[in-house]
């Protein structure tokens, strides 16, 4: 694979961008594209195209989304499931138009149905209701998976799929309203510790420390899969043909 491909990483700031770009600057490559919000704005379907048709991407990786934690999803249904319909659509459609080699859309592992069997399994999905805090984010996943499936049968391009499971690593982003578990759980323990080194405020000034509280949502009977962030981006390079085989474990 030449070192001088045009790859195009969407939401390079995110998570997944973030490592994706650190994979492929490790590989060699030197013709990655990125463009911030600011600059492009996946939303609209006709600044996408025009980018594509000015930048002729060989490869796309789809990593920009509207994302965030239990709390986000359920308080902002609307914005989750509109933004998302709309960069998956303008993106996917571009990339068909400007004819590109390659493309990787990001899933999300609540696409699975709430009470799925473990391990999941792709035959499981479609199988029953979603999660009911994050379905509007989950029904547009899915519905990016059933775009890549239509444009790769009626026009026979290379639009892959990828479902990571819940990712940490760099760049995750530790924010109180919208941090998925594993930051969430880290900055809810930091502070915990942080309270319990302070002396009290109260108790004519025994200065003893407070004694530390977190508060973790859910039953803990839930089973969840974790994956470093680096190792989906060599996953996925691996899958868009840009790597060579994954080393053995």
């Amino acid at each position: 694979m030449k070192s001088g491909a045009r790859i195009y990483v969407a939401g390079h700031r995110g998570l997944v961008g973030s490592a994706l770009t650190r994979g492929l600057a490790a590989r060699g490559f030197h013709s990655v594209l990125t463009r911030s919000r600011e600059q492009l704005d996946l939303r609209d379907p006709a600044a996408a195209l025009d980018f594509f048709r000015s930048e002729q991407p060989e490869y796309v990786f789809l990593a920009a989304a509207r994302v965030g934690g239990i709390r986000a999803n359920s308080t902002q249904p609307a914005e989750f499931i509109r933004d998302n319909l709309l960069i998956q659509a303008s993106v996917i459609d571009a990339a068909h138009r400007a004819g590109t080699r390659r493309l990787l859309f990001f899933g999300s592992n609540c696409v699975y149905p709430r009470d799925c069997p473990q391990p999941m399994r792709e035959d499981a999905i479609h199988t029953g209701p979603m999660e009911p805090t994050s379905e509007a984010y989950s029904a547009a996943k899915l519905a990016g998976l059933a775009m890549c499936a239509a444009y790769n049968r009626q026009h026979g391009t290379e639009f892959l799929a990828v479902i990571p499971p819940t990712l940490y690593g760099p760049g995750a982003h530790f924010d109180a309203e919208t941090a998925h578990v594993l930051p969430a759980l880290m900055r809810r323990l930091h502070e915990a510790k942080a309270r319990a080194l302070q002396p009290a405020m109260a108790g004519a000034g025994s200065g003893r420390p407070e004694q530390p509280r977190v508060t973790v949502w859910g039953t803990g009977a839930p089973v969840r899969e974790f994956l470093y962030v680096d190792d989906l981006a060599d996953a996925s390079l691996f899958l868009a043909g840009l790597a060579g085989p994954l080393p053995e474990s």
